[in-house]
């Protein structure tokens, strides 16, 4: 399941945004300011929506006056994402937007539809359709034998109109596309690595999946090794030959009831606990715990990744990336490193730019100059090094 288009209305900096053709693994890049950040946080909202309401995650984002674009208050917003999904055998375009408007100062879901096409020919068919908090959901969407006005509706009145449909909807298989877009919200993946928490030893106990900010590296790191040994071994493999000395690494639980970190380098017959290794190893690291979970998540944003990483490394970085979008996943990466980007095609850059508070979002491979000094032998690395790629960039 991947997604291949983002259409954002009034979603703070991106009051009218609509990013097509979107690829397994894109590099976003462009000048501080110019939302970077805020394209990534749409999907953490969507997330905390999900997960509470969207009274509560607009809270968490300073409210609805904060979220909705400048001299755009009156207005709702809009996002709406495409995602290609197999059903009855066959991928189809699925299409879900969400509308949250201010009704008497308080947020509701002024709209929210999940829809596709039954066939090749006519128009996107609505199987689920809910406003401010009552609508209905199609319980036999696959049957395609059946005519349209045959469809089987079950209405339904939620809790609260601040409540998104697919949050009870989505946890029945019978509703194919609602239970899988539901799915791909709650496993999605916001990073925001912090080298600093991934360092401390933590309280014993088990994590399966790293978290936003790595701060449970040394339980996931643990729970590899007893659990997925195979694939534990195969991190340290990779670790192994990126970062030359590297021998092994324990995740060691200590009497008090903690567990740290232990880098064994060949050079030193004591291993290093976490706090004693390099930046460079405890994040290449973290990325490959990450990259290779026994259970990925479908879609991954990573911020920045290249801090305290050596410039030699990161093209080692991006062919994990592209491996981890080649084996199902997708994944988004925001970046201020021309050496990151050189590792990319020009197809997954993506440049963003800020004019009279508003962001846009441009795809590299759309400049002809730009395709055409590739094409030539440059890197979108040294053209964007060079002021050629994009209008704002190298703040």
């Amino acid at each position: 399941m991947q997604i291949e288009r983002i259409r954002l209305q009034n979603f703070r900096v991106f009051q009218d945004l609509d990013l097509k053709d979107v690829p397994p693994l894109g590099f976003f890049i462009g000048a501080n300011g110019t939302g970077k950040s805020t394209f990534f946080r749409v999907f953490a909202f969507l997330q905390d929506a999900l997960e509470n309401n969207v009274r509560t995650a607009l809270r968490r984002e300073g409210g609805f006056r904060e979220v909705v674009s400048r001299e755009h208050e009156e207005e709702p917003i809009e996002i709406e994402i495409q995602y290609r999904l197999l059903i009855t055998g066959r991928e189809r375009l699925v299409t879900y937007l969400l509308r949250i408007a201010e009704v008497e100062g308080r947020p509701v879901v002024e709209r929210e539809i999940l829809r596709y096409k039954r066939g090749r020919y006519g128009s996107p068919f609505h199987f689920l359709d809910f406003s401010q908090g009552a609508g209905f959901a199609v319980t036999n969407e696959e049957d395609f034998t059946k005519e349209e006005e045959e469809l089987d509706r079950e209405k339904q009145t939620l809790a609260s109109p601040d409540i998104l449909a697919i949050k009870g909807i989505g946890q029945f298989e019978r509703f194919k596309a609602a239970n899988a877009f539901r799915d791909l919200i709650e496993n999605w993946h916001i990073s925001d690595f912090h080298i600093m928490a991934a360092r401390q030893r933590v309280e014993a106990g088990v994590a399966e999946h790293l978290s936003e900010t790595g701060d449970n590296l040394p339980l996931v790191a643990q729970f590899l090794y007893e659990q997925h040994p195979k694939v534990f071994n195969n991190i340290l493999e990779k670790l192994k030959r990126r970062v030359p000395g590297i021998e092994n690494v324990e995740a060691e639980q200590t009497v008090d009831g903690f567990v740290v970190l232990r880098f064994q380098d060949g050079s030193f017959r004591k291993p290093f606990v976490a706090r004693s290794v390099s930046d460079g190893t405890i994040k290449m690291f973290a990325y490959l715990v990450l990259l290779h979970d026994p259970s990925p998540h479908p879609f991954l944003c990573i911020e920045e990744p290249e801090n305290q990483l050596y410039p030699e490394l990161l093209g080692e970085l991006v062919e994990e990336l592209r491996e981890y979008a080649q084996r199902g996943g997708q994944v988004f990466v925001s970046t201020h490193s021309p050496d990151l980007v050189d590792a990319a095609h020009l197809n997954e850059v993506f440049w963003l730019e800020k004019a009279e508070g508003a962001a846009t979002i441009h795809p590299a491979a759309e400049d002809e100059q730009v395709v055409a000094l590739v094409e030539a032998g440059d890197l979108p690395g040294d053209l964007w090094r060079q002021g050629l790629l994009g209008q704002q960039l190298g703040g």
